[in-house]
């Protein structure tokens, strides 16, 4: 887990290479991201006099496999690449997995080269948006409480609910969920908001502060309730909360062709795509 730093900086030097900017993805955003996975077995590292130059990932949920990684743009064009691939596809094999999907940032046209000539296709892409928060913010349209300890399986429930609609969902037991969220570093659950209707959790968001800005991690409103604004409402309490602790932007990611009109509320409250990224899929049969 102290390899995080170091993953992260990698990331970032590969955005940067392919997009002029780096996104704040940073050493919490890669352990949320390893505490989903097999992290003995599934992560692998390559170091060169000391250096990581290149990292990779992937899990097995069910028949698909999910991973991403990356080479250091000092170490590109040696191979590298090819290798974390070939581990990746390799491993997902031997767990079960009969495709794989894996991502990468848009506009890197190396790893587009790469996944093509290994007979992989496009098959996603989600955007990174972000806003800056200036000035006075409205108020939220709805009643918004705080998340509570004993609100922990219906809130789990209600995202779950909430997430079917998405492409590619992947169900996750309570008790691992849990035990997921209360691991991260940057647990804070009192940066989670909900909207109730009597004793049900209508409507929720899940946030969390990273280095450089605060960042919505999931939002979502359940079926019966969508189309009241709830979801607007959360994210204005949202922003109103995290410019109330000092931040004053706010990222979040999104498939670009959410089915629930994500995108579009997103984009009505300011919020804009400044990254895209591409999951690219393989068959492994």
């Amino acid at each position: 887990m102290d390899d995080a730093a170091a993953v992260a900086d990698l990331f970032c030097s590969v955005e940067e290479q392919a997009t002029g900017r780096a996104s704040g993805f940073d050493a919490e955003a890669v352990r949320g991201w390893w505490q989903t996975i097999a992290f003995e077995t599934n992560t692998w590292l390559i170091e060169e006099d000391g250096m990581l130059v290149a990292a990779a990932g992937c899990q097995a949920y069910g028949d698909r496999g999910n991973s991403g990684g990356g080479v250091r743009p000092s170490a590109q064009g040696r191979g590298l690449g090819t290798k974390l691939l070939e581990l990746v596809e390799s491993r997902l094999v031997e767990d079960g997995a009969k495709r794989v999907q894996s991502w990468a940032v848009a506009a890197d046209e190396r790893a587009a080269e790469l996944f093509r000539t290994r007979g992989y296709h496009e098959a996603r892409r989600f955007w990174e948006m972000a806003i800056d928060l200036d000035g006075e913010l409205p108020e939220p349209a709805a009643a918004i409480e705080p998340f509570r300890e004993e609100d922990a399986v219906d809130f789990h429930a209600a995202l779950e609910e909430a997430f079917e609609d998405h492409w590619e969902p992947h169900p996750e037991p309570f008790e691992e969920w849990w035990k997921r969220q209360r691991n991260r570093l940057n647990f804070d659950p009192s940066l989670w908001f909900v909207i109730r209707d009597g004793d049900e959790i209508a409507a929720f968001t899940r946030n969390e502060m990273r280095t450089e800005s605060g960042y919505i991690g999931a939002l979502g409103v359940r079926r019966p309730w969508r189309g009241r604004g709830y979801g607007r409402a959360l994210l204005q309490y949202s922003f109103r909360e995290f410019q109330r602790r000092g931040s004053n932007r706010v990222t979040l990611g999104v498939d670009a062709a959410n089915p629930t009109g994500a995108t579009q509320l997103y984009e009505s409250v300011g919020m804009q795509v400044e990254a895209e990224e591409i999951v690219w899929e393989k068959s492994l049969a």
